[in-house]
Formats: structure tokens, sequence, C-alpha cells
């Protein structure tokens, strides 16, 4: 069983001194794959991935499916996602024709024997596009592979473009969950990140989704934002609350302007150090206090969510989608810059357009770079995501599953451990490493400490990552 902390303890813990944020808050992965993406090389290219695909197939591992649509009709300066800015609508349909050659190069690796048991589409804004041409897509993938009865079949969805008729059709079609951005609600937020979405668009359409049966709603908000304050996201917060989602994320805000020159048109207006601490402490307690159980790093869940079971049952697991319910399926991404994780190896497409267009023209498959994981590899993956989606490792299990002696194989990691120890992030025993209730917010920094790659990257001297906080 995973403890949740009560209210009370929740307040009590979530105090720390700047100092302590100036220890900890510092660039990190989000950990969605390890080794993490600047790892991978381009040396793996589409032949990798076939003979990846083979062995995948003689597995008969269940299917996650994940397709990228690139499209949005305005930028939202906050973004850090591989988006394609278009007013025109028609410049989907040659990019849906350039992925449907895909993903029948794809479909003829997987057996229908397997089943999908997850199917996400992403962006970019996927409602960019028609119900007509969201439906005639979606056809020509069911009819490629075999879809289980319950299958989670999801897409990200923009209130500001998304109409009933998207809803009716997505849902006609099967698709049962909904995930959304928000962000604030705050208006002078909302300028800054040019992104104008009142409250009640966004609330006309979560009650539609409801009126016609979506089984689940996410939210997305994001923390540290120009011009947001305690005060100001509280707010924000009550609204979201009173929208009801079945799942919220609160993410940090991503500052990576040498990636994207576009966030550096607010700098001048971003919450730093406890401020922003205090932005994600004032939402955290207000969830908690709505009913939410805080599941790790960004998410919450309310408590009879299928993710808050998992995370009980210590079934969760976490990939490029964040966290998720199905572990043990294979994810096979499409589209542009779209990632592929298996047992073994990770892959990903070209981010450039023109680039996929070509590569999947000429062989099916457009893989720009990838990565064989080792058996250490393996190990160390294994290790952070028991710490990511259980907020436990247990030595035991870990030896048992690797042949290991962890205490002897972690020898250092263990040493270095001892200052999150002693800073109240950790309690360590004989037989597990357990996260407490401060440790869950900072617990990608002591995911950190079994990644021995951050150090051949020089972190701190060229960011290759987002702070933690």
């Amino acid at each position: 069983m995973i403890p949740h902390p009560s209210l009370e303890q929740a307040r009590r813990e979530l105090h720390v001194s700047e100092e302590f944020l100036a220890r900890y808050n510092r660039p990190g992965p989000r950990y969605t794959s390890y080794p993490t993406a600047p790892v991978w090389n381009d040396a793996f290219g589409p032949a990798d991935l076939e003979e990846v695909h083979a062995a995948a197939d003689a597995t008969r591992t269940p299917i996650s499916l994940y397709m990228h649509l690139p499209f949005c009709e305005s930028l939202c300066l906050f973004c850090a996602c591989n988006v394609i800015i278009q007013k025109d609508k028609s410049v989907a349909l040659p990019y849906f024709d350039v992925l449907k050659k895909e993903i029948a190069q794809v479909a003829q690796s997987v057996s229908r024997e397997r089943e999908v048991v997850q199917f996400h589409w992403g962006g970019g804004t996927p409602t960019f596009s028609s119900p007509v041409q969201l439906e005639d897509l979606f056809g020509y993938t069911k009819e490629r592979f075999t879809f289980s009865p319950g299958a989670e079949i999801g897409i990200e969805v923009d209130p500001r473009v998304t109409s009933r008729e998207h809803l009716e059709t997505l849902r006609r079609l099967g698709f049962n969950r909904l995930s959304m951005g928000i962000q604030d609600f705050h208006e002078p937020v909302q300028k800054a990140i040019h992104r104008i979405q009142p409250y009640e668009i966004t609330r006309d359409l979560i009650q539609s989704a409801r009126e016609l049966g979506f089984d689940s709603i996410n939210v997305d908000l994001i923390y540290g934002l120009p011009h947001q304050t305690g005060k100001t996201f509280a707010h924000t917060v009550d609204q979201i609350i009173e929208l009801a989602p079945d799942r919220i994320a609160l993410f940090s805000y991503a500052h990576v302007p040498w990636l994207k020159k576009q966030q550096g048109a607010f700098a001048a207006f971003l919450p730093e150090g406890m401020q922003k601490f205090e932005i994600f402490r004032t939402g955290l307690l207000k969830f908690l206090e709505a009913g939410y159980l805080y599941i790790g790093m960004d998410h919450f869940a309310r408590p009879d969510d299928e993710l808050a079971t998992a995370q009980t049952n210590r079934t969760l697991h976490r990939n490029f989608q964040g966290y998720t319910t199905k572990a043990g399926a294979d994810l096979y991404g499409m589209g542009v810059t779209a990632i592929s994780g298996f047992r073994n190896a990770y892959a990903q497409n070209f981010r450039e357009l023109p680039a996929w267009e070509k590569a999947v023209h000429e062989r099916g498959l457009a893989t720009m770079r990838g990565y064989h994981l080792s058996e250490e590899d393996r190990l160390r993956r294994e290790v952070i995501s028991r710490l990511l989606c259980h907020t436990v490792i247990p030595k035991r299990e870990i030896n048992a599953v690797f042949g290991i002696d962890f205490d002897e194989h972690f020898a250092e990691e263990l040493r270095r451990l001892e200052v999150p120890e002693e800073d109240g992030l950790l309690a360590i025993s004989k037989d597990e490493i357990r996260t407490t209730w401060l440790g869950r917010i900072f617990i990608r920094n002591l995911a950190m400490l079994f990644d021995p790659y951050l150090e051949k990257q020089h972190l701190d001297a060229k960011p290759l990552f987002s702070k933690t906080l």
C-alpha cells in the first residue's frame, strides 16, 4: 500500500527554507524515459527499429499507440512542445496522408493477435483538424490494429477550438478520455503567455464531455508562469475544483529560452524560488483539501480514479505520456517527433516535418535516433520507475529481478542519499528506500542520484533540462 498523508501532515511538512530550495531547485529530467533522450544517438535508425519491432511482436505484449498531430492555430509563449503554427486547416490533409503511410508500415510488424490497450492523440492540438478528418484517421488506424474492448482511448483537446461536433464524433468513435490544457485562468497571466481561454468556455466543454459520457477528464495547469502569485493561483485552483476533473497535472513551467526563444518575452515577470514554491504549495494543499490524492511529482487524482488505484496496487507506470496504468505495453509512436518505447529500446522520429515526410515516403519509418538499453540501464530504469511511480524502492524485489545485492551495487548512490535523508526527503531502511511527503515534491532530484549519465552531460554548465521546481 502507498500511504497518503493527511492534510494536516502536508501543511506541517511543506515548509522549506530558501537555502533548501537553492540546493534542490536545479535542472533535471522528468524521467519519462531512462536513459533520457540526450543519451540516445543517431546511429540508431529505421533498420534498428524494424529489429525491435520484430522482437516485440515475438513476445506478444500489449500495445500502446501514440500519434503526434502537431498543428496549432496560434503559439502559446510558454510552450516547449514540437508544434507547427498554421491558420490554414487544409495543411492537416497532406500530413494525414503521410501519417497513414507510417501507420500502415508499423501495422505490418504487429500481429493482429496483440491488442491495443491504449491509444492517444497528442500535439499540438489534435482538434485543430475537423471532425471528418479525425474520423477518417481513426478509422484508418482501427482497420489495421486490434483494439481491446476496454482500451483507453484518449485525446488532447484545446477548449478554444474544440466544438460540440468534435466531442460527439470522438465519443462515437470510442474515445473515452479527454486531456485539456488550462494553465491558469488569471487574465494577466493569459495575456502574457498569449493564451486567452476564459473559464466559461472551458466549463462548457467539460459539461458537454460529461453529458456525452467520457469516462475521464484530465486538466493541465502550470505553476511558475509570468504574473502568477499564490493568491491569484488559488482562485484558479478553486475554479478547477468546481469543474471536478478526474485527474489534474500541475506542471512546473519549463523555462528553456535557449531551446524556445519565445519564452524570453516574459522572463522578467517569472516567479522564482520561494514565490514559485508557494504557488505550488497553494495548489497542492487546495487539491488535497478537495479530496484529491497526490500521486507524486505533478499529478493528482480522485481516490476512485484508475491512476490512484494503480499506485495503490503498485501497477502504475511512467512513459512519454507521463503516468499511465498500462504497464507492460510496448509504445509505438507515429508522426513527426513521436517517440516509441520498448523493453530494451527507444526510438524517436525526425523533429522537422520535411525530414519526417521524406523518410516515411522512402522507407515507411522515420527514425531519427534511438537507443538500445543495456542490462545496467534496465536495472536503473526499474529503480527510478519504482521511485517515481510508487514512491518506494523495494530492495529485495530489485535483487530478485536482477540478481544483485542492492546495497553493494548502489553503494555510491546510497552514500549520496544521506544528504536528502538528512533534509527529510527520504526514509532509508534495510529493506527499502521510501520518500517522505516532502520527498514526493522533489522526487526528480532523488531519481537523479541513480542516473550516472547526468555527470557526463555537464548538467549545470549547459542545461539540457528545466529546473525541478
